[in-house]
């Protein structure tokens, strides 16, 4: 399984965006804290936090006795650069083409 695989499979879950989305708000969480705002076992938070680990998109760190989890934004990001960016290049081309052809005929 390749990085893009594993990243692709951690966003398809809505769990997943959502923990992802808690960290976003907010770096640095516990398991308690993030278990706390789902319907969940502790157990299956910590199987889908495996699961953004295993892709990059979360990074847990040791603070004593707790593990605080923090969010890793770049995996998302080189996702956005390989699959989005190059579709949308031609669609923002065009409609600098469009902009600039309208206001020569102006």
């Amino acid at each position: 399984m390749t990085d893009d695989d594993r990243v692709f499979k951690a966003l398809a879950d809505p769990t997943r965006r959502f923990l992802l989305d808690l960290l976003f708000e907010r770096d640095g969480r516990t398991l308690s804290e993030l278990e706390s705002g789902l319907e969940m076992t502790r157990f299956g938070v910590m199987k889908h936090l495996k699961v953004l680990e295993e892709a990059g998109l979360v990074v847990a760190r040791r603070s004593g006795r707790e593990k605080l989890h923090f969010l890793n934004p770049v995996p998302i990001r080189l996702i956005h650069d390989r699959w989005i960016d190059k579709y949308t290049e031609r669609q923002v081309s065009a409609l600098a083409d469009l902009k600039a052809e309208l206001e020569n005929d102006a």
